[in-house]
C-alpha cells in the first residue's frame, strides 16, 4: 500500500462518489475506480458499498477513514519537519562563550536576535575558556563560540571578528589614582595585580602581560581570582588593581573605579568561532542573524569572517 493510495480511498470516501473524487483528484474515473479496487483486493477486504447515486463506506472503510487520516497527517507533519529543518529552523544549536564575552552587550543581542527569528531551534549554551571551546568545537560538541582569540591561529577554525574591544584599568576607589580620568600603564608599575589565572583565560592574560611588558615593566601578580567579576571584587577589596575588557564596566561594584588608558591602545578581541567545514544551516542563520545584531548595535566594524589555519 503506498500513501498515494490512501489519498483515493480519503477522496473517494469524502465525496461519496467516485466520478466526483475522480475530479477532485484531477484523473480519470476508471482508473479511480480500478486503484480502489486494487486496494480492496490487496487488504482482503471490501471498503464501499455500491449505490445507485455513488458510495457509502462499510465497516471496514470506517475503520480505514480514521487510520488514513491520522496516516496523511503523519506523512504531512513529517514533510514539514523535513523542510523547517533543512531551512535551520527546527534542532538544537549548542553555542559556547568566554565569562569576558558575555559582558560584551553584542553578544546577548545577537543570541536574542536568534531566539526571536527561530523560536523552534533550541539553544544549549556552554561557558568554558578559550582552549576548552576550541576543543568542544573540534568534537563537534558545539556548533559556535564566542571566544578571545587574541592573535593566535587556529587550524581548522573560522573566525568572525565581533568587536575589538578597549580595555580599561580598575582601581579601587580610595587608590591614589582613583580620580584620574585617564592614566597611562606606566603608572601600573609596582602595583599588585589581580588577574584570572592564565589557564583559566590564556588569551586575556596574555594579553594585560605583554601590554604592561610594552609599557616598560613585568605585572606584580597578587591575589588570582576565577573570573572577572571575582576580579572587580577583590578590587574593591583592595587586593589589587587590574585591567578588563571595556564592556566589564558595566558591573558598578561598590568600592571600584574604572579610568581610561592614556597613550598606546590597549585592546582585546572578541570573536564568534566555527569549524571551517560547518555546512549546517542552523549555523548559517545564527551567523546572519549575528550580523543584523551587530548592525543594529551600531558597531563600526563589520562582522568579518577570516580562515585561520
Amino acid at each position: 500500500m503506498e500513501l498515494r493510495h490512501l489519498r483515493y480511498f480519503m477522496a473517494v470516501a469524502q465525496e461519496g462518489n467516485v466520478t466526483r473524487a475522480a475530479e477532485k483528484l484531477g484523473i480519470g474515473q476508471p482508473p479511480l475506480s480500478q486503484q480502489i479496487l486494487a486496494l480492496e483486493r490487496e487488504m482482503g477486504v471490501q471498503l464501499f458499498r455500491r449505490t445507485g447515486h455513488g458510495v457509502t463506506l462499510t465497516e471496514a472503510g470506517e475503520a480505514l477513514l480514521v487510520d488514513a487520516r491520522r496516516l496523511l497527517d503523519d506523512a504531512q507533519n513529517a514533510v514539514l519537519h523535513a523542510q523547517r529543518a533543512g531551512r535551520g529552523e527546527a534542532g538544537q544549536l549548542s553555542l559556547g562563550f568566554t565569562a569576558s564575552s558575555a559582558f560584551n552587550p553584542v553578544v546577548p543581542a545577537m543570541i536574542r536576535a536568534f531566539r526571536n527569528a527561530y523560536p523552534g531551534v533550541g539553544l544549549t549554551l556552554m561557558e568554558g575558556n578559550t582552549p576548552q571551546l576550541l576543543a568542544q568545537l573540534d568534537e563537534g560538541r558545539l556548533d559556535l563560540a564566542f571566544l578571545r582569540p587574541g592573535t593566535h591561529s587556529f587550524a581548522g577554525v573560522t573566525l568572525y571578528q565581533i568587536a575589538d574591544e578597549q580595555m580599561k584599568i580598575v582601581l579601587p576607589i580610595k587608590h591614589p589614582l582613583a580620580k584620574r580620568k585617564r592614566l597611562p600603564l606606566s603608572a601600573l608599575a609596582g602595583e599588585s595585580f589581580v588577574l584570572i589565572p592564565r589557564r583559566t583565560s590564556p588569551t586575556l592574560h596574555d594579553e594585560i602581560m605583554s601590554a604592561c611588558r610594552q609599557a616598560g615593566f613585568e605585572p606584580a601578580l597578587g591575589q588570582q581570582a576565577p573570573q572577572l567579576s571575582s576580579v572587580v571584587s577583590l578590587v574593591s577589596a583592595e587586593f589589587g588593581i587590574s585591567i578588563v575588557p571595556a564592556s566589564v564596566s558595566q558591573i558598578q561594584a561598590e568600592g571600584v573605579v574604572y579610568v581610561d588608558i592614556a597613550g598606546a591602545s590597549v585592546r582585546t578581541r572578541l570573536a564568534l568561532a566555527s569549524r571551517e567545514y560547518d555546512t549546517s544551516v542552523k549555523t548559517e542563520n545564527f551567523l546572519k542573524m549575528a550580523t543584523l545584531a551587530k548592525r543594529e548595535q551600531g558597531s563600526r566594524t563589520n562582522i568579518t569572517s577570516e580562515y585561520l589555519g
